[in-house]
């Protein structure tokens, strides 16, 4: 484990454990400060933060060690990355601790507008270098061809997950409106990860909206595909030691393509349902059917790929010693 991030993008590695910091202090502020937003601790926006780009800042700087072109340039790019997350959590982290919004916030203090600035102009150079580490990974190989098929599916999760924000300005509630921070004074914002409702909770944890659709679930998902499906990935390769037909390394990458299908079918059903202003937890029919409908098309494809794998021994000798 420490010759790996030894190994790995040394700004990235230094960005998620002060992410990690980040996590801390937000839980014991949690703990030891009762103020909220919105019905929710002002310190858990940080916490989610926090937790989603460590994890993310820790997976890129292992993924950035497997390129094997333009490996110079991934390096200047995932740096751009460190910076900018650190930046733009710590943001977040700062209008926490003065109990106040960090997006959205159209008060012109100049301390609520240097922080508004900061997410404004620090949030467009993350996207753009996702989107060019995924075009990188797309033209090269970075691993065995589930890993790379995992990797290549992930990072195209990513940028969309990344432009989602974006979005939020042409779908979410563009209205201005007024609401108490905190520190109970009123405050004008606009836009809003909500549709429908821009303010809309329930949810536990996460706080996405029971009363609309809500931006956030697409982000989310988005941003994590590529781990679940190295997750899938890594558990078909330990399963690969025990199931015959999984030690063709075909297989594993056919199944970690359907993996990555259904993956991409959630993140777009997700997206469609919350511009409609729907919760996630309260789907109409036609969202229920075409869950359903990527649901059986996911299972099909897998069923098929298990049943030729199943039916083609001779794959299985020819690829399992070199690729088990």
């Amino acid at each position: 484990m420490v010759s790996l991030l030894r190994a790995a993008h040394r700004p990235l590695v230094i960005a998620s454990g002060l992410l990690a910091v980040v996590m801390l202090v937000s839980l014991a502020g949690m703990v030891v400060d009762g103020r909220t937003l919105l019905g929710e601790s002002v310190w858990v926006k940080p916490l989610k933060f926090g937790f989603a780009f460590a994890l993310y800042a820790v997976t890129l700087a292992w993924l950035l060690t497997l390129l094997t072109k333009a490996k110079r340039f991934g390096w200047w790019l995932g740096t751009v990355i460190a910076v900018c997350v650190v930046v733009d959590v710590g943001a977040i982290t700062f209008a926490a601790a003065r109990g106040t919004f960090s997006h959205f916030n159209l008060e012109t203090d100049p301390v609520t507008s240097f922080t508004t600035q900061v997410l404004i102009y620090g949030v467009p150079p993350v996207f753009v270098s996702n989107l060019i580490i995924a075009v990188l990974v797309l033209v090269q190989r970075v691993g065995d061809r589930a890993m790379t098929t995992a990797i290549r599916a992930g990072l195209v999760l990513a940028v969309h997950g990344t432009a989602v924000p974006y979005w939020m300005a042409f779908v979410g509630g563009i209205k201005e409106r007024t609401v108490l921070n905190a520190n109970g004074e009123r405050v004008k914002m606009v836009i809003g990860h909500g549709v429908g409702d821009p303010d809309g909770t329930g949810m536990p944890l996460t706080n996405w909206s029971v009363t609309g659709g809500d931006m956030r679930v697409p982000h989310f998902i988005g941003m994590h595909g590529i781990h679940a499906l190295l997750i899938l990935t890594l558990v078909l390769g330990a399963l690969a030691a025990r199931v015959a037909w999984l030690r063709a390394e075909k297989v594993r990458a056919r199944l970690v393509g359907v993996g990555a299908f259904g993956y991409i079918g959630l993140t777009a059903l997700v997206t469609w349902q919350a511009a409609r202003g729907q919760s996630l937890v309260h789907p109409d029919a036609v969202t229920a059917g075409v869950f359903t409908a990527i649901v059986l098309a996911t299972l099909a494809a897998g069923a098929a790929v298990i049943t030729g794998a199943r039916r083609e021994p001779r794959l299985v000798a020819a690829e399992g010693p070199e690729h088990a």
